[in-house]
């Protein structure tokens, strides 16, 4: 609990005079651009969040090694993996000049890291014909580095609202510190505390008002950290299903996997191309019909802070039977099916106008 308050109050107290210093550096740091199509801010706003995400672990770490703590290494090589996707990001952020390819890149670079320095690889996930890929070196380290660069791209995704994925990540590092007790594995629980003190030390400055954003740094490391940690818990820990952390996480990758089919086949355009139309955006325009057509700084806030609690709900929809059936493959399995089928009902739903009025906000 100690990591979680040093995470939380450095990385608060890190993010609120990146805000207060923003007149400084807004001409590198802020997102003016405010014409795009998942763009729902009113003003210019800083978005480099993740620079007080990482200083407050970086502050774990120097906590544990002042206080000869033998997790304190483990916590300083996670970072150091992280970096390479932190930094290239971070330049992203500042620059608007590192392509999506590089940033996948970068996050790639970190996963290759995690492997080499931590052991972070998949080798088992009970998937007949994936299990024989991940038997090999090689598709074990492809699968790993896939995996965590997806992870951190669905964050990003995902990362269009205030407050939506720092929290979504919050309740998924608290899941996975949840099991790591219960299997009796104490550093994976502490530095997934940690991470959760982190990500909630940016959230109270970026919910509800929208003060900082995450960023691509931010967004990246989050879900590198993630992603990290969930394929640790079941590498060091045989008692884990090896679909549990993908339950976890099944939110912003399902919501990842259906962007690209919805674009590439669907709508036949590049999946890469950025679009207006992912369940949190139709959510957004379709579900708070009382501010429809405002366009004061007020108003849009208030509209974009209320979207995020949804979507906060369909993340517990899938953490709660993650915590129940942790050990169980099959039924993990069925609860991923049913969460997929949950999903696609609700966007076509919403999709065609046809939602539910018991949740449209109309005032």
């Amino acid at each position: 609990m100690l990591y979680l308050l040093v995470s939380f109050f450095v990385a608060a107290v890190v993010t609120l005079l990146v805000i207060h210093s923003s007149r400084s550096h807004a001409h590198l740091s802020a997102d003016a651009d405010l014409s795009g199509p998942q763009k729902f801010h009113a003003t210019p706003v800083p978005r480099i969040g993740g620079t007080g995400m990482f200083t407050g672990l970086a502050c774990c770490v120097g906590v544990a090694a002042f206080a000869k703590h033998p997790d304190w290494k483990f916590g300083g090589l996670l970072l150091l993996c992280g970096l390479p996707a932190f930094v290239a990001c971070l330049i992203e952020d500042l620059t608007k000049r590192v392509s999506p390819g590089q940033r996948l890149l970068a996050t790639a670079v970190s996963a290759a890291l995690g492997i080499w320095l931590l052991g972070a690889t998949i080798t088992r996930t009970d998937v007949p014909g994936l299990d024989w890929v991940v038997s090999t070196v090689v598709g074990a380290y492809f699968a790993t580095v896939f995996t965590v660069a997806g992870v951190a791209n669905s964050v990003n995704i995902i990362d269009g609202f205030n407050g939506l994925s720092s929290m979504c990540v919050s309740l998924m590092l608290l899941v996975f510190a949840y099991v790591a007790y219960q299997v009796g594995d104490l550093t994976l629980a502490l530095w997934a505390l940690a991470g959760v003190g982190a990500a909630l030390g940016f959230f109270v400055w970026n919910f509800p008002s929208g003060l900082i954003f995450l960023g691509d740094g931010g967004a990246y490391f989050l879900g590198f950290y993630l992603a990290e940690i969930g394929i640790l818990l079941i590498a060091r820990n045989a008692e884990v299903s090896p679909l549990f952390p993908l339950m976890v996480c099944i939110y912003p990758v399902f919501e990842t996997v259906f962007s690209i089919y919805r674009r590439k086949v669907v709508r036949a355009v590049p999946p890469g191309l950025p679009d207006g139309i992912h369940l949190h955006s139709l959510i957004y325009r379709r579900l708070m019909r009382w501010a429809i057509g405002a366009r004061d700084a007020r108003a849009m806030t208030r509209r974009n802070s209320m979207t995020a609690p949804y979507l906060w709900m369909l993340c517990v929809s899938s953490l709660v039977p993650a915590l129940a059936f942790w050990d169980s493959t099959p039924l993990i399995a069925a609860c991923m099916v049913l969460f997929g089928l949950t999903y696609v009902a609700l966007y076509r739903r919403i999709v065609r106008f046809k939602t539910p009025k018991w949740l449209v906000v109309t005032r």
